[in-house]
């Protein structure tokens, strides 16, 4: 067998198997456009009963696999355009990592940039949702990590700390009304930028019932 025969048989792709790519390259032959189409559909339905855990993957992972298997020679009215070439041979692009160490690293990065947007929300009930919202984030990470040894007032310190004083709320309040509990968690949101703006400038946590808080938190500045 000569070097292009052996090429055109060439697994591209293992995990599709040799039987798979032998119909991709010939649907990528065949002389009818309309009749390549239908045979690339069936193929791509016959690639998912092959293989089950496909089916609740994105159609368009196996109709860009089968044109790479065709060596991107399927010529077909696909729902979803042809990948380029030149993407399987670019270098990935270097994964930025965050600067600044964390603080509280049973937390994560991300309690820190939702402190830092708390801090930026101006009214006080909606500050005060947010610091509950975070409050009960923190809680439940805290309690992964030291089970035995917790209490709200730790999570309260832990909020000043993170904002630099700038984020209160009453520990008795939180106590009481058990505000950090999981099983009082409200599905809170940080908005976008449009809908930042079409507040006024006033950035807002969304949702929840805000009537359970019971009044306001007061900020100091």
């Amino acid at each position: 067998m000569d070097n292009i025969e052996t090429n055109k048989h060439a697994v591209t792709l293992k995990e599709y198997g040799k039987n798979i790519q032998r119909l991709a390259n010939h649907i990528a032959g065949m002389e009818d456009r309309e009749k390549r189409t239908q045979s690339a559909f069936a193929l791509v339905e016959l690639v998912k009963q092959l293989n089950p855990q496909m089916k609740s993957e994105n159609d368009q992972k196996i109709w860009d696999d089968i044109h790479i298997m065709s060596g991107f020679s399927l010529d077909v009215d696909g729902p979803y355009p042809k990948p380029e070439k030149d993407l399987l041979f670019r270098k990935p692009q270097r994964v930025g990592y965050p600067k600044g160490e964390v603080k509280f690293k049973h937390y994560g990065r991300n309690i820190e940039k939702l402190i830092e947007k708390a801090i930026e929300i101006e009214n006080d009930e909606e500050q005060e949702i947010a610091i509950i919202y975070i409050g009960q984030l923190m809680r439940s990470f805290h309690s992964t990590w030291n089970r035995d040894n917790f209490d709200d007032a730790i999570i309260i310190d832990d909020i000043k700390t993170l904002s630099k004083g700038k984020l209160h709320i009453d520990l008795e309040k939180v106590r009481q009304m058990g505000l950090f509990e999981t099983n009082t968690r409200r599905d809170f949101k940080i908005p976008s930028e449009t809908e930042s703006s079409s507040s006024g400038g006033r950035k807002r946590f969304n949702g929840g019932d805000r009537r359970r808080n019971g009044g306001h938190s007061k900020k100091r500045r």
